[in-house]
């Protein structure tokens, strides 16, 4: 994994589009960078085919500008809206069959962990609702209970959004939809509280509104799984198109739901604790 694998050979770099060349070019591979210089680097094609307004986009773009070390990470994902954007990224990607992205995950960790015994080679599975609470939901917590060095990220839109709006584990109850016209009859999965108890050293619970504390939490489970385990992450990233709301009011939705059933939550092992003291100096106060 490095950045030659990803540049183009002259005798066909002319033919490729010049987004594409730009993310090589400009990409975030080797330098240090976060969510406060986007802009400053190319980190997606501008061309991407997601919605407007949508959130899971949004939730790419923060998680990948807060990748410790893009050029040494590998992403894995799962086909639904979130492959739309990874695919179309400045970092490595895999895509898996649908509900397998952890035991993919698993075995690229253990063979880079045997490849590379000498340096650190993240591997983060990003991946919708659908993905990793509905049809993944027993790869997700097997991979936990085994103890992978992985890193879990749920973009949680409550919905299968491009596949015409089924509920998911994740919507809420009683949420109208348009495969659920009489709203959902059960409550959302907890699959954060499932993280803690399976064995995850650290987990986070952020939505889109919060960059700052979102890149945060993505620092905090990439840099820990790397040496205690497994770790989780699940960031709201509203969905216009089936929610049914004004693309404009995308950030104002996921600020709400921070103040209601999205509120930010996050856990830790006491190891977790004493490793995050020792990078970042102590446990200061989060940002907001």
């Amino acid at each position: 994994m490095s950045k030659k694998i990803i540049t183009p050979v002259a005798s066909l770099a002319h033919i490729l589009p010049e987004d594409y060349r730009a993310l090589v070019e400009k990409g975030p591979h080797g330098k240090s960078v976060g969510i406060k210089d986007l802009g400053s680097f190319k980190e997606i094609t501008e061309e991407h085919p997601h919605c407007a307004g949508c959130g899971v986009s949004l939730g790419v773009r923060l998680a990948l500008a807060a990748l410790p070390a893009p050029e040494d990470t590998l992403v894995v994902g799962t086909p639904g809206c979130s492959f739309f954007a990874l695919s179309q990224t400045a970092v490595n990607y895999s895509n898996t069959a649908f509900g397998n992205q952890n035991s993919v995950a698993s075995g690229l960790k253990r063979m880079l962990s045997i490849r590379y015994p000498d340096k650190d080679k993240d591997v983060v599975v990003m991946a919708g609702d659908g993905g990793i609470a509905d049809i993944g939901l027993d790869m997700t917590l097997h991979s936990w209970f085994r103890g992978e060095k992985i890193s879990t990220i749920m973009l949680d839109n409550e919905v299968y959004g491009n596949t015409g709006g089924q509920e998911s584990g994740m919507s809420p109850e009683g949420q109208v939809l348009h495969m659920a016209p009489k709203g959902k009859n059960f409550k959302k999965i907890p699959v954060f509280e499932m993280a803690r108890t399976a064995g995850c050293v650290y987990g986070a619970k952020v939505t889109i509104a919060s960059p700052k504390r979102l890149g945060m939490a993505v620092n905090r489970a990439i840099l820990l799984a790397r040496e205690l385990g497994p770790t989780y992450v699940q960031i709201y990233t509203p969905c216009p198109t089936n929610m049914k709301f004004s693309p404009a009011d995308t950030l104002r939705i996921a600020k709400e739901a921070g103040k209601a059933h999205y509120a930010f939550e996050e856990f830790m092992t006491e190891e977790a604790a004493l490793r995050i003291a020792a990078m970042e100096g102590g446990l200061e106060k989060e940002p907001e």
